[in-house]
């Protein structure tokens, strides 16, 4: 069963509905689900729809197969008004989508105010689906390889700075059976170690001892589930009882086979390498228990007799050392007056901006920002300062301090309350973007969304015109 979707009020898990009988409006052979109050809990997705938005919910629909369930709900139905009421259904057409939470059963619904194409509701629901693939470098590597032993893994290898839809709901269907990862291409150690030459491309450690396996299969749920069942957690005494499928380990098939010297080579490298993480947490607790003095086997040198003389280049003990600097990111410039936000982000002729609108309009509330803010400001400049490092072209970051009053307007604008917001717009385009925060602002997380906004992926709101400067009133401030 899917966690995620949409509902359409006929009142869309997309949950759909609108006032008009339903019942006819979505054949039996509609990619669109027809649901009650009652077959609802059943479900977990969202959107709302009339005749007018019945073509582009189909399109949905088939668009998020095997991605969410997509249903729609008539509220002119006795039966159905109780449950369309707890929805907070108010008008039709009304859609939400809903995606599980923490607590099963009590899933999370969401109002859905964006574009009624087929592709706005479905980008909507993808950017919806949590996200439970950690996002691995080659730093990072071996402490994931080294946890959790007894539970498979899986890691998917691919070219792209974002996480797929598909790959989402998979890890989601598989919490707690199987950790999954993500490696880019560019993380050339882990690459290398696992033999990678196409993209994507899945691998499974099973556990233990056995050797990583090679998913061969096409990127369908249907394939993917196929092979991953055999070696989820829950499922390894059922599939130890009848054989796995032949499968595909990661050697080369025209290697040649190795000599004893270079096998004896490749097992040693192998060994250090699935040891290392070890021996490295026990070296400091090793250190900790050597008994003192002469309990050691090494052979200690009589103090008595002479030495050579000291070294004109070491520093004595004594000698404070230098304080060791934090590698702190520059920060992000602020924009501090009405114009300066007109003039950088909200001409008609300005291209995409990321504002931090920071909360508190006293001078003592911006100088005690909550850690979350900090955090976003800091994660911020340090995507800024990678993308300067490298010469790349990145659309300008900025914190846009409560004193400027055009912050204000902005809030009011999008409907934003009083607290920390970060939100990409492009006043050219028309559009904004807001960053939802669930997995938190470090900088992992902030440069996703960044990443995902840089490559157009991802549901985009509309931008009021009501926002966007005359280019008159622009070159008026221009001239102050």
């Amino acid at each position: 069963m899917l966690n995620h979707g949409v509902l359409t009020f006929l009142a869309p898990v997309l949950l759909l509905s609108a006032g008009v009988h339903a019942d006819g409006l979505y054949t039996k052979k509609s990619a669109v689900l027809q649901v009650d109050g009652k077959s609802y809990d059943k479900l977990v997705a969202k959107s709302n729809q009339v005749s007018s938005l019945k073509p582009a919910y189909e399109k949905a629909a088939k668009g998020l197969d095997g991605l969410a369930q997509v249903a729609a709900v008539n509220c002119d139905d006795e039966s159905n008004k109780a449950f369309c009421g707890s929805m907070g259904v108010q008008g039709f057409p009304t859609l939400k989508i809903v995606k599980p939470s923490k607590k099963p059963g009590k899933p999370v619904v969401e109002d859905y105010n964006g574009g009624r194409t087929a592709k706005d509701i479905v980008d909507a629901v993808k950017q919806a689906i949590p996200n439970n693939v950690k996002r691995i470098s080659d730093k990072g590597l071996g402490a994931f390889l080294d946890a959790n032993n007894d539970t498979a893994k899986a890691i998917l290898f691919s070219d792209k700075g974002t996480t797929g839809a598909l790959i989402k709901v998979v890890a989601t269907d598989y919490i707690g059976r199987i950790n999954f990862a993500q490696i880019r291409n560019k993380e050339t150690v882990a690459v290398d170690m696992f033999g990678i030459t196409t993209y994507p491309t899945l691998v499974v450690l099973p556990g233990g001892t056995e050797a990583p396996i090679l998913f061969d299969g096409s990127f369908s749920k249907t394939a993917m589930k196929d092979f991953l069942d055999q070696y989820a957690s829950s499922t390894k005494s059922e599939s130890a009882q009848k054989p796995r499928r032949e499968q595909k380990p990661i050697i080369a098939e025209d290697e040649p086979s190795p000599t004893p010297a270079e096998a004896k080579e490749t097992a040693a490298s192998a060994s250090a390498f699935s040891a290392f993480s070890s021996a490295s947490s026990s070296h400091a607790s090793d250190e900790a228990t050597v008994a003192p003095g002469g309990a050691t086997t090494e052979t200690v040198e009589d103090a008595s007799q002479p030495t050579e003389s000291p070294d004109p280049n070491v520093v004595p003990e004594d000698i404070p050392k230098p304080a060791q600097m934090p590698d702190v990111a520059p920060p992000i410039p602020a924009l501090i007056e009405r114009m300066f936000l007109e003039k950088r982000c909200l001409g008609p002729k300005t291209t995409t901006c990321i504002l931090a609108l920071l909360p508190g309009a006293t001078d003592e509330e911006q100088s005690s920002l909550p850690e979350e803010v900090n955090t976003a400001l800091a994660s911020l400049a340090k995507i800024a300062e990678k993308h300067a490092e490298r010469d790349g072209k990145l659309f300008p970051f900025f914190s846009v301090p409560a004193k400027n009053e055009a912050q204000g307007v902005l809030r009011d604008a999008l409907k934003l309350d009083k607290t920390f917001e970060l939100i990409a717009v492009n006043a050219r385009r028309g559009w904004y973007r807001r960053y939802e925060g669930a997995d938190g602002y470090g900088k992992i997380a902030v440069e996703n969304w960044v990443d995902a906004i840089r490559l157009g992926e991802g549901a985009k709101a509309t931008l009021p015109e009501s926002l966007i400067v005359e280019e008159k009133q622009a070159d008026e401030h221009d001239e102050l």
